[in-house]
């Protein structure tokens, strides 16, 4: 499915609303919505801290709901749109998902499996090729990250000054 840019910045600005959820609980600031037929069928945001379970992450979250939503494990004929680019572990869960299309806003130089480090997403030697396109809001998505990751370096000095 093709989305005109705006659609695409409307469904982005939807998973900014779930990044900011877990910027609220000083999680990572990242989030992802899952569209189909340009409705959202399953959302999601950085939970690893509030769980307590290290494979929470925005896009996994996205896919249990939409999973849920379709009664299916396999998401055809979605677009996942997520602010940072998945990494190794959700990109894997993109293509067993099935999901044929992600749009993410800013790399992810450290840990990005989408085109920066690695390039599981779009890999031949897999079975199940996704179309991949970045940059949606990408300003606004890699800002919000900077800002989460200087607030905690701040944090960590200051407690090491005072203890």
């Amino acid at each position: 499915m093709e989305y005109t840019q705006e659609e695409k910045e409307y469904f982005m600005a939807e998973a900014l609303i779930e990044a900011r959820k877990s910027l609220e609980k000083d999680e990572i600031p990242i989030g992802c919505v899952i569209v189909k037929d340009r409705q959202i069928i399953g959302r999601g945001h950085n939970a690893r801290e509030e769980l307590n379970q290290a494979i929470m992450h925005a896009e996994v979250m996205a896919i249990q709901e939409a999973n849920k939503s379709e009664g299916n494990w396999r998401l055809l004929d979605t677009t996942l749109f997520v602010t940072i680019e998945p990494c190794v572990m959700c990109s894997g869960a993109i293509g067993l998902a099935r999901i044929p299309r992600v749009i993410f806003g800013g790399k992810n130089q450290k840990f990005g499996a989408a085109g920066s480090l690695y390039d599981i997403l779009t890999d031949e030697r897999l079975n199940h090729r996704v179309i991949v396109e970045s940059g949606i809001l990408e300003e606004t998505c890699i800002e919000m990250m900077q800002e989460f990751f200087r607030k905690r370096r701040k944090q960590k000095k200051i407690n090491i000054i005072t203890t």
